[in-house]
């Protein structure tokens, strides 16, 4: 199964990837009118280590404990993906405990909300890829 990758020697930092992240996200047609003085909330996050920088985002587990620790079955692995139900998620982040990348993060909404590879949004393939000026994020199958 593809998934989000990220080549860390490559990285320069620069959080582009959680801007067409947020922006894929957003429902809006204009990145403008979208992230203009508003405070992002990506599903992909890029931690600052000094001298390296890398993104994190949810690695699509083969065998998810953010799945199996869900209370109310919101989260759901369906074709090697893992989605969330913001319908059925109570907002107990038991998820986000169990999650041992840090992938699964609270939203705006007071539900959490992680990488779905741009699935269930208008980008049809991951934004944040696209996105990435340097091609340190990938999406591809190792």
């Amino acid at each position: 199964m593809k998934r989000v990758y990220v080549n860390e020697q490559w990285c320069l930092g620069c959080h582009l990837c959680e801007y067409y992240c947020a922006f894929a996200n957003s429902g809006k047609d204009d990145m403008v009118k979208a992230l203009k003085n508003v405070d992002i909330h990506p599903r992909i996050q890029v931690e600052d280590g000094g001298d390296v920088h890398f993104a994190v985002s949810c690695r699509h587990c083969e065998e998810p404990l953010c799945v199996k620790g869900c209370i109310t079955g919101a989260l759901t692995q369906k074709d090697g993906v893992i989605q969330i139900d913001k319908e059925k998620c109570v907002g107990c982040y038991t998820c986000i405990l169990s999650c041992p990348y840090g992938a699964v993060v609270p939203s705006e909404e007071g539900v959490v909300q992680k990488c779905e590879l741009c699935l269930t949004n208008s980008a049809g393939s991951p934004a944040c890829v696209a996105g990435c000026p340097n091609r340190a994020v990938v999406y591809e199958e190792r």
